[in-house]
Formats: structure tokens, sequence, C-alpha cells
């Protein structure tokens, strides 16, 4: 299926922290495990007729000026939200085989939460538990002692979840409503293949508003909006466009994409063509400042996390969330081998404000530059792309009704 399974976060860490023991692999793989129920409501991690779930969380976050003053944000979802969002989340379980269960563990819910909760401000939210390909695996393979299926021939399993959740939701959930996919990682390449197996120049291609594809290498032409991976979903280059996609993967601007990359460049051998990025901050393809919204205390999405920075001096934060208008600006920067979404930092020394952000992988106290800020690929600019979503919402509600 030519799924890109290196495009995880932090397996490299995970290792290096001994999060994962050595274990016997078992003799053979394990038999092809039965269809999901996603009538089910313990399938999903979030469902809006389903309450408490993984996006029924605290997401206030504290703004925090350039000048170091603050005042509190309050987060408030739209009850009356007119299109839907569709998550599938990155590699983040921890679980001991190939396969993850279906079993919502705090992995799964730190990573709803930073990733996709606060999209509740534009949209009804459907986040599909699947039995996804494990850090554990991946750490195994990377060892040199893979588990059988995390290498080689790799099972379906994982992609006909997040196929049978989607055509669950069509068939009991959508009604007619536009629908956006969010993904990152393992994620992205899930839905980028439901994208060309049950969307693209097909009748449900009229429901996408959009697609957000972060954390991955969507195949383009150079110069180019349409074609490569897919053949008729083109790449977004303003916020009232819909039916289109927005893909990127973060570098620092200081730091960019080394010869070793695992983004920034097709994942397999593609003549002619390129990685996409589209600039969330920008999508007609300037310079933009960012929106971001990071986690106040350490809290990450994959193990051995960097501590989060002391965000305003003297001053203690209360939120999950802190936000820091002006801080970041981004940018896609092409070179000859790269495409990539350059992040500067508008530094202050003088500023009691942060100048810092985290979201680099580290194993053995050294930074693994191939991964660029893979870890906050979604942090960075969470607040651009609620906001694109809200206004491409409008867009298609207008449109079709």
């Amino acid at each position: 299926m030519g799924l890109r399974l290196a495009a995880v976060m932090a397996a490299s860490v995970a290792m290096a922290s001994g999060v994962f023991a050595q274990q016997a692999a078992p003799a053979a793989p394990p038999a092809p495990p039965p269809p999901n129920d996603y009538n089910d409501p313990a399938t999903w991690l979030c469902r809006p007729d389903v309450h408490p779930n993984a996006c029924d969380v605290n997401l206030d976050a504290t703004v925090i000026e350039k000048d170091g003053s603050t005042r509190v944000q309050p987060f408030h979802a739209d009850p009356h939200a007119k299109i839907d969002c569709f998550y599938v989340y990155p590699t983040v379980s921890l679980d001991p085989g190939v396969l993850a269960t279906m079993k919502a563990e705090p992995a799964e819910l730190t990573v709803v939460k930073q990733q996709f909760a606060r999209f509740g401000e534009s949209c009804r939210l459907f986040a599909p538990l699947y039995r996804q390909f494990t850090l554990t695996a991946l750490a195994a393979g990377m060892s040199g002692h893979p588990l059988p299926g995390s290498m080689g021939a790799r099972p379906t399993t994982p992609y006909e979840d997040v196929r049978d959740a989607w055509r669950w939701y069509l068939a009991h959930e959508n009604h007619g409503r536009g629908v956006v996919l969010v993904g990152h990682s393992q994620g992205s390449g899930m839905l980028t293949l439901l994208i060309k197996n049950e969307i693209d120049g097909k009748p449900d291609q009229a429901r996408l508003v959009s697609a957000i594809l972060m954390g991955t290498s969507l195949v383009v032409p150079p110069n180019a909006d349409v074609g490569g991976d897919f053949k008729s979903v083109p790449l977004c280059r303003a916020p009232s466009q819909t039916g289109c996609v927005i893909a990127y993967a973060s570098f620092r601007e200081t730091d960019p994409p080394p010869a070793n990359s695992r983004f920034g460049r097709p994942r397999t051998p593609a003549p002619g063509m390129i990685a996409a990025c589209v600039n969330p901050a920008d999508l007609s393809g300037g310079t933009g400042t960012l929106v971001s919204y990071f986690p106040t205390k350490r809290e990450s999405i994959a193990p051995g996390a960097q501590p989060a920075p002391d965000w305003d001096k003297g001053k203690t934060i209360d939120t999950p969330f802190v936000t820091l208008p002006g801080l970041l600006t981004a940018r896609c920067e092409r070179t000859p081998e790269f495409n990539y979404l350059a992040i500067h930092i508008n530094a202050d020394p003088a500023s009691p404000r942060t100048s810092q952000i985290v979201g680099d992988v580290e194993a053995n106290g050294q930074i693994l530059r191939d991964w660029g800020l893979h870890l906050i690929d979604a942090n960075l600019a969470m607040g651009n792309l609620v906001e694109t979503v809200r206004r491409e919402g409008e867009a298609w509600t207008a449109a079709h009704h």
C-alpha cells in the first residue's frame, strides 16, 4: 500500500528513553482481526451524540502579548456548526503489538486534545479509534528486530478501520453535510488513501469541504495544484476555496531539512514530482503570521518531550494552552530537493515573553534534524486552520444550500 510508517512521531525517542522493552516475536503473524462495529460509541474518541468524549476538554488559552501582558481566551465550541470534521490521529499508541487495540488510552486522549478538539469552534467532531501501527512496532523495526507484520508486507487493518468508520459516518451522520478531513502523520497517510479510494473523482467528492494533511509528503507536480497523489482534488489557495487540500511539513527556518530528511520530498521515488506545501498562515503562498496553541505544561504527543519553556517570566499560567500573538511566521520554502513550511521566530530578548518553542524530536540529548518540527505541526497553525475551516464551511454551505 506504500504507507510511509516512518512518518510518525519519535519512535527513535521512544527507543532511546527505554519506553519499549525487548520482547520475543510471535512465531507467525496473527490472523486479521474482525471488522469494527462503528455503530458502537466505544469505537469513537469523539462523536457528537456521545458525551463525555475525548473532545469534551478544557481548551481555554492564555494570550501572552509581546510586552508580557496576559488575558484569558475562553474556548467555546459551536453547538450549531453546519459542517463536520473527521479526524485520523498520528502514531501514538504504546500498545505492545504491531496493531493498537481499540481502547482509548492517555496517548490517544492527549493527541485529540492537542490536534483536533479546537476544531469544535467550526465543525461537529468525529474521531474514530483505529487499530493503527504502533510506536512499539516502529521501535522494534528501527532496532533491527521487527515484529511480524511491522515491516515488509504490512497489514491493511489500519486503513480498513478508517474506511469503515468513514462509511459508517456517511451512512448515519452526514445527511448531506460538508465535511473536513483532518489528519497528521500516519493519520494523513490513511486519509490520503481514503481520498484516493473513496472520494477523488467519485460522488462523495461533492461533500469534501477540505482536507488538512499535516506532517506528510503529498505528491504534486511542480508549479501545479492538482495531479500526483490526487487526480481532481487541488491544493487550497484561498480561505473561501472548497474541495481542496492543505498539506505541509514544518521545519525551523534556521534548521532546514537535512539530506536524510523524512519530510519535504516525495516519500517514494516520484520523478518530476515534489512534496506539496500549503502555508496555513497564507494559503495564497506568501509569508503569514501563525496563530499557535501550545500546551502550557509538558504534554507531548510522543515520549521524550522537551520541557515547556518559561512562557512569561515571573507569571504563572493557569490555562491548559498558551497562544503568543506575533511570535511566529511561516512561509513555504522550496529548494531543488525539498518543499517545506519554514518557521521563523520573531525573537525579542528584551521581552518577558518566551522566544522559544519546543517540538523537536530528541534522542540521547541530540536533536534529530530529519524530523523537523513534526511533533508540533498541528500546534503551530491551529488557530489559522480553525479559522480557515470556519470560512470554508461558510462558503461550502452557501454554495450547497
